[in-house]
């Protein structure tokens, strides 16, 4: 690369840097972060996946996005653009923290949705969280209540977002993987609405449909892999109690065998999608 970068941050799982006045340069890293916790050992391949996975879903989709070009196998720059402090979730499936919610009474679903274990929603909904350290979950009247987008912008990204959940869900299913949710970001480019940041396994969860049954914890293609694995050990209670009691929690130590199942997951996810090999 001939040009000079400037760092600017690194965040979970990519390092961002200036290139010039209008565009950035994200380098994607093998590092994994699961219920907000970072982990100290890598996934191999990871940050190659996810790389190349941005540039796929980017050229796929037919909305305006900052994708610019990929630069290596772990770096792609985009146009820099005002982000919008909401995160865009599409859900399609019964599944993940919709459930508990459900269960809390803190979120409704539609009249005739199946509530078993990952059951497919009747539509697709609309099921966005603030952008911030710990993602809370919002609906239409908190995201106006607290200015985070206005009403217009609310009524495009709902819209926007379910459209392209569908596009993205119709190329997984041809590929035989269902998509069962999706999180997108969005900015503010040139005056208009554009998709951006990432899009990929960190973003979205993705099942094989050949052994997917409902009412049943789902093969992940996808970070959930790691979260079963926390969660089915006592990890994501140890979490929130060391977070109830004011502290940061302390990561264990991810086994061997789920380190190379994600890392095989993302790969034959990856080149099964895009009929590319890595």
């Amino acid at each position: 690369m001939s040009y000079c970068l400037k760092f600017l941050t690194r965040g979970k799982v990519k390092d961002l840097y200036d290139v010039d006045e209008n565009t950035l340069l994200f380098k994607f890293s093998d590092r994994v972060s699961a219920f907000d916790v970072k982990f100290k050992q890598d996934i191999p391949r990871k940050g190659e996946v996810l790389c190349k996975f941005a540039e796929f879903w980017f050229n796929e989709l037919s909305v305006p996005n900052h994708f610019v070009r990929r630069e290596s196998d772990t770096e792609i720059v985009v146009k820099k653009m005002k982000m919008l402090p909401i995160e865009c979730v599409v859900r399609g499936y019964f599944y993940g923290s919709l459930v508990s919610r459900w269960k809390q009474g803190e979120v409704s679903v539609p009249e005739g949705t199946d509530t078993t274990l990952a059951a497919k929603l009747p539509e697709p909904i609309f099921d966005p969280t603030t952008k911030s350290e710990h993602d809370v979950p919002i609906n239409k009247s908190k995201a106006l209540d607290m200015n985070l987008v206005t009403e217009e912008q609310y009524g495009w990204l709902e819209q926007a977002s379910i459209a392209i959940y569908k596009k993205m869900a119709a190329i997984a299913n041809n590929a035989g993987f269902i998509l069962a949710d999706l999180k997108l970001e969005f900015g503010i480019l040139d005056g208009k609405i554009t998709l951006g940041d990432s899009i990929g396994p960190d973003e979205y969860r993705l099942w094989p449909k050949d052994s997917y049954e409902v009412g049943k914890i789902q093969e992940a293609y996808d970070k959930q892999l790691l979260r079963d694995w926390l969660t089915a050990n006592g990890y994501q209670k140890k979490f929130d109690d060391e977070r109830d009691a004011g502290r940061e929690p302390i990561p264990p130590e991810i086994p061997d065998e789920i380190i190379q199942k994600m890392t095989q997951r993302y790969v034959l996810a990856y080149e099964k999608i895009t009929g590319n090999t890595l």
